[in-house]
């Protein structure tokens, strides 16, 4: 089996807090990196227990990083925080995607729930379709015929999965209580509830059908009030805090 993981620091168990996740407080930053260290880690020890000779290739997705590399699993093979572009490594060789530490898009409600930028993005639309970074890369996925299969974060991360792909198995760390604040497991009791999802998500992939509808794609992005906008040639000026762009592949767009 071959897998791909794309991670994020906002969503691991005992994170909630901007500040945690960000470079402002440069000493404390990797304490919280080895919470999504040792949950992805969990993850690719899942894969492996369905599939000992499984290849697993991890993205670190988080902007400023967020994977400490010297103590990520022997048994996989990272993609580390540097300059890249969609499909972040993903291809059609790939017999799944999962997302570890994945935060819910902007809302009302999630653990520090954001829309790609917690700064600058409002919202993400495909389609008519309002998407954060799971269903963005989920779609970008089920276009190369590859299922997202499971992902781990608050409850309202697995809620937001489950409303594009209903049967996609979660592993739910902790509970959103505000933007910032939450119910958390133990870090211990959480990479256990993701190994055990994980393996089985693996036991279920065939089940689990690619996130996928068909082309073109009309990304619209608004951004919030006061932000600047930044649109390349290509994009179409909607309003003063709208741009959208059509394209065949979904390559072509932010995603």
């Amino acid at each position: 089996m071959k897998v791909h993981i794309i991670t994020d620091l906002e969503g691991p168990a005992l994170i909630s807090r901007f500040d945690q996740t960000r470079d402002v407080t440069p000493e404390q930053k990797p304490r919280w990196m080895r919470l999504l260290t040792g949950e992805v880690n969990a993850c690719i020890d899942g894969i492996l227990d369905f599939d000992p000779d499984a290849e697993v290739v991890v993205w670190d997705g988080h902007g400023s990083g967020g994977i400490i590399e010297e103590q990520f699993h022997r048994d996989a093979k990272l993609i580390a925080r540097g300059p890249i572009r969609a499909p972040y490594g993903l291809d059609e060789s790939f017999d799944a995607l999962m997302f570890v530490g994945q935060h819910a898009m902007n809302g009302e409600r999630g653990v520090l729930c954001h829309t790609y930028s917690s700064k600058a993005i409002e919202y993400y639309k495909i389609n008519g379709i309002e998407m954060g970074e799971f269903g963005c890369r989920a779609l970008m996925a089920g276009t190369m015929g590859v299922p997202t299969i499971l992902v781990t974060g608050d409850d309202v991360t697995a809620e937001e999965a489950r409303a594009l792909i209903p049967n996609i198995q979660t592993a739910v760390v902790k509970w959103a209580m505000g933007r910032e604040l939450a119910l958390h497991l133990s870090h211990e009791a959480a990479c256990e509830v993701i190994r055990l999802q994980a393996r089985l998500a693996c036991e279920r992939a065939g089940e689990i059908k690619p996130y996928f509808f068909e082309g073109p794609y009309t990304q619209e992005i608004r951004y919030l009030e006061g932000v600047e906008i930044h649109a390349a040639p290509d994009w179409e000026r909607v309003d003063e805090r709208t741009i959208r762009k059509t394209a065949d592949s979904i390559l072509e767009l932010r995603v």
